[in-house]
C-alpha cells in the first residue's frame, strides 16, 4: 500500500487516475496542452460546465500541481491557465487515452455517433 495525502492506494497509477477524475479535468488539460488559455475561452470552450464546476476543477488542478493560474494585474482582471512541468508530463498520456478511445469506439462502429469531434 502507498499512503500519499491521507489516502491508501494499491498502486500509483491509481493516484494519478484521481489527479484526472471529475467531469472537466481531462477536457481542461486537453485544451491546455495546446497553450495557455484565459478562463472566459475555457468557459467557451466547454459550454455544458457551469462557471462553478470549472473553477473546483481548475482550482483543484491546481492544487495537485498540475497547471499554472496566472493573474495579470489589469482592470478588468486576466486570469490565465497553462500546464506545470508535471501538467506537461501528463498531457501525452491524456493524448494516448483520446487515441485509445478513437480505436475503442471504432471498434464498435454501429455504436457511435459524432456530433463535434473526437477529441477533446
Amino acid at each position: 500500500m502507498i499512503n500519499f495525502r491521507d489516502k491508501s492506494y494499491r498502486c500509483t497509477s491509481e493516484i494519478v487516475l484521481s489527479l484526472v477524475s471529475g467531469k472537466w479535468k481531462i477536457s481542461i488539460l486537453n485544451h491546455l496542452a495546446k497553450g495557455p488559455v484565459r478562463f472566459n475561452e475555457l468557459r467557451r470552450r466547454l459550454p455544458e460546465a457551469t462557471q462553478r464546476m470549472l473553477t473546483m476543477q481548475l482550482k483543484m488542478l491546481e492544487s495537485d500541481g498540475l497547471i499554472i493560474r496566472k493573474v495579470y494585474p489589469v482592470s478588468p482582471p486576466k486570469v490565465e491557465y497553462c500546464l506545470s512541468e508535471l501538467g506537461e508530463q501528463l498531457a501525452p498520456m491524456l493524448l494516448m487515452l483520446c487515441e485509445f478511445g478513437t480505436t475503442y469506439i471504432e471498434s464498435f462502429p454501429d455504436e457511435v455517433s459524432y456530433t463535434d469531434h473526437k477529441h477533446a
